[in-house]
């Protein structure tokens, strides 16, 4: 059965720091392009991040370039977010989803299997 949870979100103020984690079962997960998306309340989902399956390369959108890291760990089967300098327009909830090329997740949006979102909320 396939998983993706996500971990780390939470309450921050403004200016702080968060880790977020994406822990995958029940496929290969180093097959995978993994990606992370967030939705606030009446807004669209918006694509934040992305790392390729084969070359580890990263895709940013610009209201996030420069401050968050997306990084993955394949003996884990787990990618990461370190989002720094958050702002109140972070606040979302966010998502991981895991797709079979960059293509899909990061120009088109789509993904194989996606995980439950995790809140986070950035206190100005």
């Amino acid at each position: 059965e396939v998983h993706l949870v996500e971990s780390g979100g939470g309450l921050v103020q403004a200016g702080g720091s968060l880790r977020l984690s994406c822990a995958a079962s029940g496929f290969t997960f180093g097959d995978y392009t993994i990606g992370w998306f967030r939705q606030a309340p009446g807004q669209e989902r918006e694509g934040v991040s992305s790392i390729s399956s084969s070359d580890g390369d990263t895709y940013y959108s610009a209201s996030v370039e420069g401050r968050f890291t997306i990084s993955r760990d394949n003996a884990k089967n787990t990618v990461y977010l370190q989002m720094n300098s958050l702002q109140p327009e972070d606040t979302a909830v966010y998502y991981c989803a895991a797709a079979k090329s960059i293509l899909e997740v990061w120009t088109f949006g789509r993904a194989t299997y996606w995980g439950q979102g995790i809140q986070v909320t950035v206190s100005s």
